[in-house]
Protein backbone atom coordinates (compact mmCIF):
# COMPACT_ATOMS: atom_id res chain seq x y z
CA UNK A 1 0.00 0.00 0.00
CA UNK A 2 1.29 3.32 -1.24
CA UNK A 3 1.39 5.99 1.62
CA UNK A 4 1.70 10.09 2.35
CA UNK A 5 3.15 10.96 5.46
CA UNK A 6 6.37 12.81 7.24
CA UNK A 7 10.01 11.37 7.76
CA UNK A 8 11.49 13.09 10.20
CA UNK A 9 14.78 14.98 9.47
CA UNK A 10 16.80 17.78 11.31
CA UNK A 11 18.69 17.96 15.10
CA UNK A 12 18.10 16.93 18.26
CA UNK A 13 14.94 18.82 19.48
CA UNK A 14 15.25 21.07 15.88
CA UNK A 15 12.16 18.67 14.26
CA UNK A 16 12.30 19.35 10.66
CA UNK A 17 9.59 16.85 8.10
CA UNK A 18 9.64 16.01 4.80
CA UNK A 19 6.23 15.28 3.36
CA UNK A 20 6.81 12.03 1.26
CA UNK A 21 4.89 9.23 -0.51
CA UNK A 22 5.91 5.82 0.48
CA UNK A 23 5.29 2.14 0.43
CA UNK A 24 4.14 1.18 4.28
CA UNK A 25 6.61 -1.16 4.88
CA UNK A 26 9.18 1.44 4.47
CA UNK A 27 10.79 2.69 7.43
CA UNK A 28 9.80 6.16 8.73
CA UNK A 29 12.98 7.99 7.69
CA UNK A 30 14.04 5.26 4.61
CA UNK A 31 13.57 4.92 1.28
CA UNK A 32 10.15 7.11 -0.94
CA UNK A 33 9.25 7.54 -3.54
CA UNK A 34 8.60 11.17 -4.17
CA UNK A 35 9.01 14.03 -1.37
CA UNK A 36 6.17 16.57 -1.96
CA UNK A 37 6.74 19.05 0.56
CA UNK A 38 8.39 20.01 4.12
CA UNK A 39 6.47 21.00 7.74
CA UNK A 40 8.92 23.14 9.83
CA UNK A 41 7.19 23.16 13.10
CA UNK A 42 9.78 25.54 14.68
CA UNK A 43 10.14 29.10 14.63
CA UNK A 44 7.52 32.16 15.09
CA UNK A 45 5.39 30.66 12.66
CA UNK A 46 5.82 27.00 11.14
CA UNK A 47 5.85 26.67 7.83
CA UNK A 48 4.40 24.31 5.58
CA UNK A 49 4.58 23.58 1.51
CA UNK A 50 3.27 20.99 -0.23
CA UNK A 51 3.20 20.25 -4.01
CA UNK A 52 -0.46 19.75 -4.63
CA UNK A 53 -0.96 19.04 -8.06
CA UNK A 54 1.14 16.25 -6.99
CA UNK A 55 -0.77 15.38 -3.71
CA UNK A 56 -3.86 15.17 -5.46
CA UNK A 57 -2.20 12.99 -8.60
CA UNK A 58 -1.01 10.48 -5.62
CA UNK A 59 -4.17 10.53 -3.87
CA UNK A 60 -6.36 10.09 -7.02
CA UNK A 61 -3.85 6.74 -7.41
CA UNK A 62 -5.04 5.29 -4.23
CA UNK A 63 -2.59 6.59 -1.77
CA UNK A 64 -3.46 7.01 1.93
CA UNK A 65 -2.23 9.69 3.90
CA UNK A 66 -1.37 9.76 7.56
CA UNK A 67 -4.24 11.37 9.70
CA UNK A 68 -1.55 14.54 10.59
CA UNK A 69 -0.73 14.88 6.83
CA UNK A 70 -4.86 14.57 5.82
CA UNK A 71 -5.48 17.33 8.04
CA UNK A 72 -2.48 19.74 6.18
CA UNK A 73 -4.39 18.62 3.12
CA UNK A 74 -6.95 19.54 4.13
CA UNK A 75 -6.27 22.53 4.92
CA UNK A 76 -4.26 23.16 1.85
CA UNK A 77 -7.71 22.67 -0.13
CA UNK A 78 -6.50 18.96 -1.64
CA UNK A 79 -8.38 16.51 -2.35
CA UNK A 80 -8.61 13.03 -4.47
CA UNK A 81 -10.71 15.02 -6.97
CA UNK A 82 -8.08 18.12 -7.18
CA UNK A 83 -6.65 21.55 -5.87
CA UNK A 84 -10.10 23.29 -4.64
CA UNK A 85 -8.77 26.92 -5.92
CA UNK A 86 -8.89 29.78 -2.91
Amino acid sequence: MVVIRMARGGAKKRPFYHIVVTDSRSRRDGRFIERLGFYNPIGAVAELRINKERAAYWLSQGAQPSDTVAGFLKKEGVSKTGVASA
